[in-house]
């Protein structure tokens, strides 16, 4: 089954192209830490992936579909990320301490990649649906976890899915900025984050 940032390809048939464009994407990323997103051209990312400009348009129609790729190709690994809390049997503080742990260790990784889909979801329609569909499932998660903790499941403004959206897009603003510091600002982070949704589970219940 084709990926969803294998924009140029029908089907994944020839293993030597599937490998191309991951060497692309991750040559790009690589960039994204160097130049920035606005001052990467796609002569940059031929150069660094080793291609002429004719051949990476052969796997990509423009530097915007590069950087959606991207996107999408991070998308993919925070819902798989997200959705390991949905069969995680511990605790409910061990699942959201997993949960934060794993997304601290994303933002570790590929910072600039998620900053550059926070900056550029408002503008560039492909890129912020992408964004807001990871979204969506790490809400779900969010909503799915506080429910285990008796979180009432209504729509009202303290129902599951309200704390819920707004721990996803508190919990994203904050890596957000730590991932512009430190290592240490990251790690830092995960741990307030924990303990602001450990602090909604709980609180709802008393």
């Amino acid at each position: 089954m084709s990926k969803p940032w294998q924009s140029r390809r029908a089907a994944p048939t020839v293993r030597k192209g599937d490998l191309r464009e991951e060497q692309i994407l991750d040559s790009a990323e690589n960039l994204l830490s160097t130049v920035g997103y606005a001052a990467m051209t796609v002569g940059d990312i031929a150069q660094a992936a080793g291609l002429t400009r004719a051949a990476l348009y052969f796997y990509f129609g423009s530097k915007q579909d590069v950087l959606a790729a991207l996107v999408a190709r991070m998308a993919q690994v925070l819902t798989e990320e997200a959705g390991l809390a949905r069969t995680d049997e511990r605790s409910v503080e061990e699942v959201i301490a997993g949960a934060v742990e794993r997304t601290a260790a994303l933002w570790l990784a590929h910072g600039p990649v998620m900053r550059m889909a926070v900056d550029l979801g408002s503008t560039v329609p492909d890129i912020g649906l992408l964004w807001s569909a990871a979204a969506d499932e790490s809400i779900d998660v969010i909503a799915e976890v506080l429910r285990r903790s008796d979180v009432p499941s209504h729509d009202g403004p303290d129902g599951a899915a309200a704390l819920a959206r707004a721990l996803c897009w508190m919990i994203e603003r904050n890596f957000y900025q730590a991932s512009k510091m430190s290592a240490e600002a990251i790690g830092d982070t995960s741990r307030t984050c924990q303990i602001i949704w450990r602090a909604v589970a709980d609180g709802t219940r008393r």
